[in-house]
Formats: structure tokens, C-alpha cells, sequence
């Protein structure tokens, strides 16, 4: 029997991240055509492919970005398909993977254990499996808190079965930071801004947006570390930079809108606080409105491209470049102003390796966003550059904000929409773990002479 040379075995091992990809698109592919089929629209009629592409793109990227009210153009069968493709889109295609292989080979092979150890971003199969039925039961616990309080609350102004399924349908998209709600029989494409004073939808969305976007890591870490101390740097960052984040966004929204008439200027002094909140924490990254984001001002849209484009955590249900890399293009940019030789984060060293792929992360969206919005731009007569980089930056980011744009968008732009909808979801992912993971390093021995060059 011939033998299999070691290097041949290894170009036969399945690739990781060449799975991820292309599982996401197979699930996207199946979500588009199940949406096609008339059973999948209100009217039973047929949805064209292009606009059923980018509206599995955006569920199962988790995005929120739509062509057709969800509520109102989708029925109860194409809702279902959309939040179950949110749902596989949130928790992640590897990790749901990883946890078929456990429920029908328990332990699997050797092979499978590295694939799933890899998949959830830890050492070991033991811990891959502990962390995995955490994120599985945290998943599950914090959606159906969300789904039980949202459900009391609906049930009152939707009657008792429609208060439900908004209440499953809003806790899982919100969970999973996508953006998708059912609020369109009061208004299509009004999000929540029916219920922008309202305490409990948007303090109980707010907490489902958070939790989602800290990440499984973190959870875990909380879950494991009672103290702070104890925390690994990863968890320390998240938490820090995302609360600031947070807060930052509140004041300045807050301050920005406080006299708009068409935001916040009609509103009283709590309901100002409230929304200013929510819109903080909404970009990051789940893409529910409680105000009508065409209104803001500059300043603001501003702002939300910003908090957009950092986006959430690393292992998390939302996008952007992660707050993690901006912490360490921070600290890179302390220590370089101060004449320091490192860049420090909470008494840690960070090394040049890990400045440099932060580098690499975070210019490598912002050209993506910058060419797609030049684009639309040119291609769209009716969309100001503002907008366009406003709908880019919430595609790639998988946030799902809109100024009123996406419905109105020819193919050309949609193509750009579901294009960098993917490669926010699942390129960036796939590059991310590429580069950060040691493993996957390829070494380079041939090094040239060092040279000097003129910056700044």
C-alpha cells in the first residue's frame, strides 16, 4: 500500500478557515433561495434573487441592512428563514460545526478535536469543549431573558402570538447584534423609534446588544476570573474600551442632538439620556435606530461612522476593526508621542508583531469602505458621499444603520453591499485568525539590509 509523505497529508487536512468561508456562503446561498420562493413573501409572490442575496447576506452576516421592510414584505415562514440564518450567523459557523461533531462522534478523532480546539480560539480540546457549552448555554440563557421581558412588553400591543414572535425575533437579532425587527406594521423601516422612551425595550435591548458584543472570550473569563486582577489583558481591554466607548458615544450624542427638533430636541431631558444611550450603543454593532439617523446632523453621522467602523470584540456577534486593535494602535501611539520604546496596555508589553497586524487591520478595512463608498457614490446620482460612506461603513462593520439608503440602491451598489457585508463577516474574521495566530505564522528567514527613510 503506497504511504502518504507528511507534507501531502498535511495539503490533504482540511483548511480552517477556507471551511469558514465557504460554509457562510453555502448558508447565505440556501437563505437566498429559500427567500426566492413565494412562500417566503406576504403576498406570495416571488422576491427577485438579488434583493433575496443581499437580505441572506445581511441576516446570516448579521448585519441588518435591508431591501424590504421584514415585517411587512417577508411572512411568518420567511422570518423564520431569516432568523435562523441570524441566529448560525451570531454564534458562528465553526462553532455550531464544532458542536455537530460533538453531538455524533462525542469525542471525535484527533483530527476533529485540533479543528474544534482551533474553531473557538483556545489551547486544548478540553477547554474548546467547556468553552463551547458555555457559549451555547449563555447563549441560550440570555436570549430567552431577552425573549420573556421583550414578549411582556409586546404582547400588550401586538395581541398575544404576535407579542411572542417579536419578542423571540427582537432578542435573538439583538443578541446577535443583526438589526432586524418586525416594528414595520406600525411604520416600515422604522426600527424601534416607536419605543424611544421606552425604559425596558431599550435597556433590555441595550444589555442583549453589550453582552453580544463583548464576546464568548470574555464571558468566559468572567465566568472562570471572579476578580479583576485575574482577568486576562484581552477581557481588561474589551471591558475598558468598549465602556468608554460607550459612554464617549452618550455625551456626544447627547450633546449634539440636544436641540435637533427632529431627533432629541422634542424630547424630555430622561428620553434625551435614554436615546443618547441607545444610539451609543446601537453601532456597535447591531443596527436598530430608536431616532431617525437622517436627521442628525453631520457631526453626529460622523460620530456613528466612527463607533461603526471600531465596531465590537474579537469573538464576539459584532464587526468592525474591534476594539482590541484600536487599544493597541493607542498604546503604539502613547509610547511613540512619550518617547517610549514599547506600547504598554495595563502594565503589559505589546509586541511590535502585534502593532504592526493591528496596522494592517485596521487600513486594510478602511480602503474597502473608502473605494465602496467612492462607488456607490459615483454610482447612485441621489446618494451624497456622506451617505454612501455611511451605508459602506455599516456594511463592512455588519452594524446595519442606514440612512434610508439600501432600498433605493441599483445592483451595481447592492453588489457592493453583500460584497463587503461578507468580507466584514467573514474575510476579516478568516484574515484576523490568520495573522494573530502564532501557529499560522509562516516564518521568513530571508531578511534585508536594514534601511532609513524619512517619515512624518
Amino acid at each position: 500500500m503506497k504511504s502518504i509523505a507528511p507534507k501531502e497529508r498535511n495539503r490533504r487536512k482540511p483548511n480552517l478557515y477556507r471551511l469558514l468561508a465557504v460554509g457562510f456562503a453555502l448558508i447565505i446561498l440556501t437563505g437566498a433561495i429559500l427567500l426566492t420562493l413565494p412562500v417566503s413573501s406576504a403576498e406570495g409572490i416571488s422576491t427577485p434573487f438579488e434583493d433575496a442575496l443581499l437580505t441572506a447576506t445581511s441576516a446570516t452576516c448579521i448585519t441588518g441592512l435591508i431591501v424590504y421592510d421584514t415585517a411587512t414584505h417577508w411572512s411568518l415562514f420567511g422570518q423564520a428563514v431569516i432568523l435562523c440564518m441570524i441566529q448560525v450567523g451570531g454564534l458562528g459557523f465553526m462553532t455550531l460545526g464544532s458542536a455537530l461533531v460533538l453531538l455524533l462522534k462525542r469525542n471525535g478523532t484527533v483530527s476533529d478535536r485540533k479543528q474544534i480546539a482551533e474553531a473557538l480560539n483556545t489551547s486544548d480540546y478540553q477547554t474548546a469543549t467547556q468553552t463551547m457549552k458555555h457559549v451555547l448555554a449563555g447563549t441560550a440563557a440570555f436570549e430567552g431573558a431577552g425573549a420573556i421581558i421583550l414578549s411582556a412588553r409586546f404582547i400588550p400591543d401586538f395581541g398575544f402570538a404576535g407579542g411572542v414572535w417579536r419578542g423571540v425575533f427582537t432578542s435573538i437579532s439583538a443578541f446577535c447584534n443583526a438589526g432586524f425587527d418586525l416594528f414595520g406594521t406600525i411604520q416600515p423601516f422604522s426600527s424601534v423609534t416607536a419605543y424611544s422612551d421606552d425604559l425596558v425595550v431599550n435597556l433590555t435591548l441595550s444589555g442583549l446588544i453589550i453582552l453580544g458584543g463583548l464576546g464568548f472570550l470574555v464571558w468566559e473569563d468572567l465566568y472562570t476570573n471572579h476578580s479583576w486582577k485575574k482577568l486576562s489583558l484581552f477581557s481588561k481591554t474589551v471591558l475598558i474600551v468598549s465602556g468608554s466607548l460607550i459612554l464617549l458615544g452618550t455625551v456626544l450624542i447627547f450633546t449634539l442632538e440636544y436641540t435637533n427638533p427632529e431627533t432629541l430636541g422634542e424630547l424630555s431631558l430622561r428620553n434625551k439620556l435614554l436615546a443618547s444611550f441607545f444610539q451609543s450603543v446601537a453601532p456597535r454593532t447591531a443596527g436598530f435606530n430608536s431616532i431617525d439617523l437622517a436627521a442628525t446632523t453631520e457631526s453626529t453621522q460622523v460620530l456613528i461612522i466612527i463607533l461603526m467602523f471600531i465596531g465590537a470584540s474579537s469573538g464576539s456577534t459584532g464587526g468592525g476593526v474591534k476594539v482590541t486593535t484600536v487599544a493597541v494602535l493607542g498604546a503604539a501611539m502613547k509610547s511613540v508621542l512619550r518617547g517610549e520604546k514599547d506600547a504598554t496596555l495595563f502594565k503589559k508589553r505589546i509586541s511590535a508583531d502585534t502593532v504592526n497586524r493591528a496596522l494592517t487591520l485596521l487600513f486594510f478595512p478602511l480602503i474597502l469602505v473608502l473605494a465602496g463608498s467612492v462607488a456607490i457614490n459615483v454610482a447612485e446620482p441621489d446618494v451624497s458621499f456622506m451617505e454612501a460612506m455611511f451605508e459602506c461603513t455599516s456594511a463592512f462593520a455588519t452594524v446595519g444603520l442606514s440612512m434610508s439608503v439600501t432600498p433605493t440602491l441599483s445592483l451595481f451598489s447592492k453588489i457592493i453591499d453583500i460584497l463587503l457585508m461578507y468580507l466584514g463577516r467573514v474575510g476579516m474574521l478568516t484574515v484576523s485568525y490568520a495573522l494573530l495566530t502564532d501557529r499560522r505564522k509562516r516564518r521568513n528567514t530571508l531578511r534585508y539590509p536594514e534601511g532609513d527613510i524619512l517619515i512624518g
